[in-house]
């Protein structure tokens, strides 16, 4: 879907990279890029914003996700909001305050159930899909700079026909896939590897498990890919 924050849309109401020559990550780093790093501290602050709300919405939220994985939630949405503000960079592209208010109406009008119509909170929506809600801010301005870039390739005029769609959406991750290379994203190997099919921070395979039988391979429809496609 175009326009819209990943994770966070009527679909998601139902719902770096591997260690290179370029040397170990950084004592106190949870992900080095070449424009900074994700410390740490930053990351355990965000998930005991998580799990803080979690507890708060306990019984009103249905998570996608396991509680022992909040930490590779949340430092995906970190990740995904540097790479998003690579592209802004690598592109001119600044946003205003009223174009991240604008994404963010955007982004409650997408929070209704399609099944009640009835909006759901954004923080317990956030917490179901691994974000912390004091991030939420950070997502409408992910959103915001999407819009920017999308009214630029399609000329302000969303194309109707499922193809050009299709298109301008390969477009849009050429960006971000271009963006993301060049910040050389290297995640601390205590919290795994990055996924760049939905930049998400996944489980290194252990030793262990190459010597067990084999186990089923992954859905097509949802590949891990270790390395940027572009």
């Amino acid at each position: 879907m175009l326009r819209t924050p990943v994770k966070m849309v009527a679909a998601a109401l139902a719902a770096g990279a591997v260690l290179t020559a370029c040397g170990p990550v950084k004592l106190g780093a949870a992900t080095l890029m070449t424009n900074g790093r994700i410390s740490q501290s930053t990351l355990s602050a965000e998930v005991a914003n998580l799990n803080q709300n979690y507890l708060k919405y306990k019984g009103k939220v249905q998570l996608q996700y396991e509680v022992s994985q909040m930490p590779q939630e949340v430092l995906s949405w970190l990740i995904r909001f540097r790479v998003r503000d690579e592209v802004a960079a690598r592109n001119g592209i600044s946003v205003t305050p009223g174009q991240v208010d604008q994404a963010m109406d955007q982004i409650k009008q997408q929070s209704q159930s399609t099944t009640t119509g009835v909006a759901v909170p954004l923080p317990v929506l956030a917490v179901a899909n691994g974000l912390p809600p004091d991030m939420l801010n950070d997502l409408a301005k992910y959103q915001a700079i999407e819009n920017v870039l999308l009214n630029r390739l399609d000329g302000g005029k969303l194309p109707t026909s499922p193809t050009d769609q299709q298109a301008l959406g390969q477009q849009l991750s050429g960006y971000e896939c271009r963006a993301a290379k060049s910040l050389d994203i290297r995640v601390n190997p205590q919290w795994g590897q990055l996924d760049y099919a939905q930049y998400s921070v996944i489980a290194k395979p252990s030793d262990l498990s190459a010597d067990a039988s084999p186990s089923p391979s992954p859905s097509p429809s949802t590949p891990v890919q270790l390395t940027p496609r572009c």
